[in-house]
């Protein structure tokens, strides 16, 4: 080994479908949540959707021939999320990372996103005035929003809270998703 050789980037411009497909993964692996295709494009530095979308594709299929754990799924939007199957979820769901949200600011987000748009008024009243608390930390998070009406507030979900929950960006499939899930819930 010589004391002086070139330097090579840790991380080059991919040239093969087999280090397209890799860097998609490596991609949605990192990001832990749903990337859409014009981000993912530009990982690889492909424009055309269509074919950052047959690669993800075949990457899906990967995963499926595998009958592994994990399962890249494409969502109604043009958006890709590498996940755990649900089946598994339970048996491990312990293992992962305290909760983002504790169970109370999560029933006001979860009444938010199935009631969007909301007025806080309307929430303080449901849910009493512990929740401007909730808002507030739901705000910094990032996951709600909100815009001004008179007096009040209108609040609503954000990007960030469908990314992260694996929901659609479109307020009517999120809502639909939802009501999938909560009707999906055993009761406690």
């Amino acid at each position: 080994m010589t004391t002086k050789q070139a330097y090579k980037p840790a991380v080059e411009e991919a040239h093969t479908v087999e280090e397209m497909i890799t860097l998609l993964e490596a991609a949605l692996y990192v990001a832990g949540r749903p990337l859409d295709l014009k981000i993912l494009g530009s990982i690889i530095k492909v424009q055309s959707k269509k074919r950052v979308q047959a690669l993800l594709r075949t990457l899906s299929q990967r995963y499926f021939d595998r009958k592994g754990a994990l399962e890249l799924m494409e969502l109604d939007d043009e958006r890709f999320v590498l996940q755990l199957k649900p089946k598994y979820a339970p048996r491990v769901k312990r293992l992962s990372i305290r909760p983002l949200l504790s169970p109370s600011p999560l029933r006001t987000l979860a009444y938010i996103a199935y009631k969007q748009p909301v007025t806080q008024a309307h929430l303080a009243a449901i849910r009493g005035s512990q929740v401007y608390s909730q808002i507030k930390e739901l705000q910094d998070i990032g996951l709600i929003k909100f815009e001004k009406l008179g007096k009040t507030r209108i609040l609503r979900t954000t990007e960030l809270f469908s990314d992260y929950f694996n929901l659609s960006h479109d307020i009517r499939l999120m809502k639909h998703q939802l009501k999938s899930l909560f009707d999906n819930e055993p009761a406690k």
